[in-house]
């Protein structure tokens, strides 16, 4: 399963940010597919794929201290499309 997650952080944290990032290592279970830094600095999105999703939570985890992270179930917009929509006939 896709997750985007949205990370961000008080311009203080910056470099400790920087810092763990430059350590981090991707665990079993988790592919990294992108990652993209906010221009502004203190913004920053990872798109991961999980199979379960307690690996990405245990992972954000460890970041609590310094950043607020927002983990986002996502999917291809043409693979969206392409599934039924359900008409619910609430009365």
């Amino acid at each position: 399963m896709l997750f985007m997650d949205i990370w961000t952080w008080e311009p203080e944290k910056r470099d400790e940010m920087g810092k763990r990032w430059s350590e981090w290592k991707c665990p079993e279970g988790m592919t990294v597919h992108g990652a993209w830094l906010d221009l502004s600095g203190n913004r920053y999105f990872v798109l991961y794929e999980v199979e379960d999703p307690q690996v990405l939570q245990a992972a954000n985890n460890s970041w609590t201290d310094v950043a607020k992270v927002e983990s986002v179930p996502v999917m291809d917009a043409e693979n969206v499309l392409k599934i039924p929509r359900v008409r619910l006939d609430v009365r």
